[in-house]
């Protein structure tokens, strides 16, 4: 029988329907490596998690506090810092509830830059009560790392990278958008991930690359993608992108093109976002500048995946309509609707890279 996955608690402060809370959106979506019981929000409390998410109910109830939490369902294993924001840092207004956790002892999971296990008082309540404090981002020793190595040109599964032109627009939703429609599709996808939702969504294979020294980024990237293709054998290999190729605050993709071997490439974009996400007057380059330069990086766009926040109803058709003649790729919203547009042209990628 399969083992019973730990419980665990979102918490989320009042962010939750924000990009903020795009750790917590990831486990509600799914897979989780627990299953979520509640949401802490005080924003939207009273309301089922996936309603506020996407309308869709998940039987995830959502409570204003963690004393509300208690006295309505049984304590869980975990509870779950579900946001991620800017610098990493753990936002001061969540700690007392950290701590009031711990003390009753209920473990923590944190994928932040600023590590709980850090925390002298979180420490010293941790071992008190016995609970864990589970820093996901916390690198792991140099000797357990790996560097480059040139394995890569012995992986039999094509790469797809799925990047954007900004961060937090979708990028790790879309791969598990497009896994489900390619195993739909009879064709084998698995997932690398790169970020600490996939960590937490129990995805077998990847690296937090954040918080890896820069000398081992290509190597666990490497490291990682060897191991899925050897344990798995998939068709395809999607690859998470992480942040954008010219995002100032953070230059990211360059990695799954060089040293993961990605020849192709979805590319997510926020059509209503017009600077980089914190970053006003810092503007997004255009989608076909971004194409053009990801085919200097020897990969080929085969899609846009398109964010629809800030983009009503009635505009959503004309702008898919206006990129796609732009750019002549198939355009889909992969939160809004299936994505068996990308197929077609994934199957001939596939075909054509599996001949090399």
């Amino acid at each position: 029988m399969p083992m019973e996955r730990p419980t665990a608690a979102l918490f989320t402060l009042d962010a939750f329907h924000t990009s903020d809370g795009k750790t917590a959106h990831g486990l509600v979506r799914g897979p989780s490596r627990f299953r979520i019981t509640a949401l802490i929000d005080r924003h939207s409390a009273g309301r089922d998690a996936g309603e506020v998410l996407d309308g869709r109910a998940r039987g995830i109830p959502t409570f204003a506090d963690l004393d509300a939490m208690l006295g309505a369902q049984p304590k869980p294993d975990f509870l779950v810092v579900g946001v991620a924001t800017h610098g990493g840092v753990l936002p001061p207004a969540m700690k007392a509830t950290l701590l009031a956790a711990v003390q009753r002892g209920i473990s923590l999971v944190s994928g932040l830059h600023e590590f709980l296990a850090d925390d002298a008082e979180l420490a010293a309540a941790a071992r008190a009560s016995g609970a864990e404090l589970i820093d996901v981002r916390r690198p792991r020793p140099a000797r357990e790392r790996h560097f480059w190595t040139g394995a890569i040109r012995d992986v039999k599964a094509p790469r797809l990278a799925v990047l954007g032109t900004d961060c937090a627009l979708g990028k790790r939703t879309t791969c598990h958008v497009v896994q489900r429609a390619c195993e739909a599709a009879g064709l084998r996808a698995a997932i690398v991930y790169t970020g600490q939702t996939g960590w937490l969504q129990g995805i077998p294979h990847g690296f937090v690359l954040d918080s890896t020294p820069n000398d081992f980024v290509c190597g666990e990237l490497e490291h990682a993608i060897v191991a899925c293709d050897r344990d798995l054998s998939p068709d395809l290999i999607l690859l998470e992108g992480q942040s954008a190729l010219r995002n100032p605050s953070g230059p990211c993709g360059a990695e799954l093109l060089l040293a993961g071997g990605a020849r192709g490439t979805l590319l997510q974009h926020a059509p209503a976002r017009r600077d980089y996400d914190g970053h006003p007057g810092f503007p997004i380059p255009s989608v076909p500048d971004e194409i053009d330069l990801l085919g200097r990086y020897g990969t080929r766009v085969l899609g846009l995946c398109l964010n629809h926040d800030g983009i009503d109803a009635a505009a959503r058709e004309r702008t898919r309509a206006a990129l796609a003649r732009e750019t002549g790729l198939p355009v889909v919203y992969p939160l809004l609707e299936p994505v068996d547009a990308l197929l077609p042209a994934l199957r001939a990628f596939v075909a054509a890279e599996g001949r090399r």
